[in-house]
């Protein structure tokens, strides 16, 4: 009997055991189920409330975008992101599609002038490592506009925009904001040239000015390129006021220019080292490159010149070990002279001497510049430039030539050399010159050689040209190679030389208007320019219109001087 109801109560407390168990483990779930919902709820709760603060902050900014476009646009708000697609053009004046002209036009920006827009960098994920090449960059610049003809959807770069805004290693078709801004008239700025020699352009600051005319804006920070006939020279953009983005359309902006910062990486041979008259340089010129130099003459050693006492002596000394040189004078505007565009030039083997005299029309006070090609091999050199007396000179030769002409009363001609000899010495004369002399049989020729010269004495089967047998070769090579003009014609050295001082469209001419030293272009349009003589550019530049200074009147001026003459009988 107790043995039962002691298993009776056992079972009785290992049930109530159990029911306790599950209703703790069923407090436990519940407990937890009820955490994780409060967990979800916050969760969903902070969810809201960083959609309410994000959209809050994208309207803020929004808003502030707007108030910046509008202060930035004087009241109009212009804002696109277009795929830039780069197209052919100088300066900074970028194509747009037909619709930005529509919404522009409708918020009245054609009636507040030039128009100028900020363009920024669209930055992805792969344009990532982009940023950080160019952090001071940062992918910013402006421009002007040239016209409304891009396809819908893109913005037309030319290649000043696209070199300040990419960098080289950009996809062909990146995105670009375009932000309608007003920008202020500058007053100043201050430019640095990448690389030396800039500073020696005959008045490097105007062909600057021409460069500018192409461009409506300028940032700090952007690369300007200028072009001088087939030279290229970078000035990178290092100051601006009174702001660091400035309008250049009809504005005077002062222009320093600081010295460029020059490593030995990015020296090139298109610099003019000084030489001074009387003095010498030494150095050394590698095969196909250029050494350049400069002097100057100046009024009063021109005087000396033109008198006919004293003349210009250039020397360049070579020390002959397998190499060779030549020597080009020019004088300026043409600061850098090239194998075929030069005043002077010698391509004798070894040393060369150039003599200017009074006589050559294209000698005259100014500046002049050298230049020494290196042939073949590299050559080390002397170069001097002096001023030779020619009085002692003259006399010596006036005193020679009165003593032949007293002693040519009794003379005969050699019939082998043609030189006149005295009468009583002409049978032994002729004796001996038959025996050791030889004259050159070609036609027009006739010099007088000793019979070892001969052999090495030759004409040259296509100009006629003497010379020695060792110089063939060169002369080959220097005369008769055909070379390429930048224009597309392909010419001979003297050709080419005649070519690119009168005809050639690349050629640098000084207006006559602007004062600038241009590439001429090819003739101009007018059949009237034409006949005035007046090239491709100065058929543009001259239609510019300035008041005339008698009566105040707007004309053209290509057609002041015939204003001048027909209205106010001047001239």
């Amino acid at each position: 009997m107790d043995f039962e109801l002691r298993r009776a109560r056992e079972k009785l407390e290992k049930e109530q055991k159990e029911r306790k168990e599950r209703a703790r483990l069923k407090l436990l779930r519940e407990k937890k189920a009820k955490e994780e919902a409060q967990k979800q709820r916050e969760a969903i709760e902070a969810a809201q409330r960083s959609r309410r603060i994000d959209a809050a902050e994208a309207q803020l900014k929004a808003d502030q975008q707007m108030q910046e476009s509008l202060i930035a646009g004087r009241g109009i708000v212009f804002y696109r992101l277009l795929e830039a697609v780069p197209c052919q053009g100088n300066g900074d004046k970028i194509k747009l599609p037909p619709s930005c002209f529509t919404e522009l036009s409708d918020q009245g920006a054609l009636d507040k002038g030039p128009m100028y827009f900020q363009l920024s960098l669209v930055h992805t994920e792969d344009s990532s490592s982009i940023e950080d090449i160019n952090k001071e960059k940062q992918g910013t610049t402006h421009s002007g506009v040239l016209e409304f003809t891009a396809e819908e959807g893109s913005v037309g770069l030319p290649p000043h925009v696209w070199s300040n805004l990419f960098s080289e290693g950009m996809v062909k078709s990146p995105l670009v904001e375009v932000r309608y801004v007003w920008l202020p008239k500058g007053t100043y700025a201050k430019l640095q040239p990448e690389r030396v020699g800039f500073s020696d352009l005959p008045n490097h600051k105007a062909i600057l000015e021409t460069s500018l005319r192409q461009h409506a804006t300028l940032s700090q920070g952007d690369i300007l390129t200028v072009n001088y006939g087939e030279l290229v020279y970078t000035l990178r953009v290092l100051e601006l006021k009174p702001s660091k983005s400035v309008s250049v359309l009809e504005t005077d902006i002062e222009v320093d220019i600081v010295d460029p910062f020059t490593t030995s990486d990015n020296i090139d041979q298109h610099v003019l080292l000084p030489l001074a008259i009387g003095s010498s340089q030494s150095g050394t010129v590698d095969e196909g490159k250029f050494v350049y130099y400069k002097f100057s003459i100046d009024n009063g050693t021109w005087e000396k010149i033109s008198s006919g006492n004293s003349s210009v002596e250039i020397k360049l000394e070579s020390e002959i070990d397998g190499g060779d040189t030549d020597l080009f004078i020019s004088r300026h505007p043409l600061i850098f002279p090239t194998r075929h565009q030069h005043e002077w030039s010698s391509h004798d083997i070894g040393s060369k001497t150039l003599i200017l005299t009074s006589k050559d029309k294209k000698l005259g006070a100014g500046s002049y510049s050298i230049g020494i090609y290196g042939f073949k091999e590299m050559t080390k050199y002397n170069i001097s430039v002096t001023i030779q007396d020619d009085f002692n000179q003259k006399v010596g030769q006036q005193a020679s030539s009165s003593s032949m002409s007293s002693a040519g009363t009794d003379t005969e001609q050699c019939r082998n050399c043609k030189h006149y000899i005295p009468s009583r010495t002409i049978a032994l004369h002729e004796a001996y010159c038959s025996r050791h002399n030889v004259v050159c049989q070609h036609a027009g020729c006739g010099v007088v050689l000793r019979m070892e010269e001969s052999k090495n004495h030759i004409h040259c089967d296509r100009c006629g040209q003497a010379f020695q047998q060792v110089e063939l070769e060169k002369h080959m090579k220097v005369f008769h190679e055909p070379l390429h003009c930048p224009c597309g014609i392909i010419l001979e050295k003297q050709q080419m030389v005649e070519h690119q001082a009168s005809v050639c469209p690349l050629r640098l001419i000084s207006c006559r208007f602007c004062g600038d030293m241009v590439q001429a272009g090819s003739s101009a349009i007018d059949a009237r320019d034409r006949l005035r003589g007046l090239s491709e550019h100065e058929s543009v530049c001259g239609s510019r219109t300035a008041p005339c200074d008698s009566c105040g009147r707007a004309v053209m001026l290509k057609d002041m001087d015939i204003h001048q003459i027909a209205v106010h009988q001047k001239g």
